[in-house]
């Protein structure tokens, strides 16, 4: 079975990722998501979390934000033993990243992806304009 991905957020930002990285990607049938609602509690998310993860062999979690309830439910099951590889600071570029890996074989950089894909775009246009 391939290597599936989770993504957790605050609100609803990991499950419109996904649909937006599908209208680039194709359908993805190997990744999930899980939501934090307002009306959740840390205890409440973590049984949905678990409830997610229970079904899957090998995979890797992407989180929204470092020190967010997410983030941090999570880490507290890693530092309780759990076997979970999470990164935070989840973006387009690291889940692509994720996809292609998967469909090539090839190691995961999903640091690399989504350090690699912040730029300053202002930068990238005035250095074309100096060119011409």
């Amino acid at each position: 079975m391939a290597k599936q991905l989770v993504l957790i957020s605050h609100g609803r930002l990991c499950e419109e990722l996904k649909k937006s990285t599908e209208m680039i990607m194709g359908p993805q049938k190997n990744i999930y998501t899980v939501a934090l609602l307002p009306e959740e509690d840390p205890e409440q998310y973590k049984e949905k979390f678990e409830k997610v993860i229970s079904q899957l062999d090998d995979f890797v979690v992407l989180c929204d934000l470092m020190g967010g309830t997410p983030c941090n439910v999570v880490a507290k099951m890693i530092m309780t033993g759990a076997n979970i590889n999470l990164y935070s600071g989840m973006n387009m570029p690291m889940v692509i990243d994720f996809i292609n890996s998967e469909m090539v074989g090839k190691d995961l950089d999903l640091v690399n992806a989504a350090r690699s894909n912040v730029t300053w775009v202002n930068a990238v246009i005035a250095a074309d304009d100096d060119e011409e």
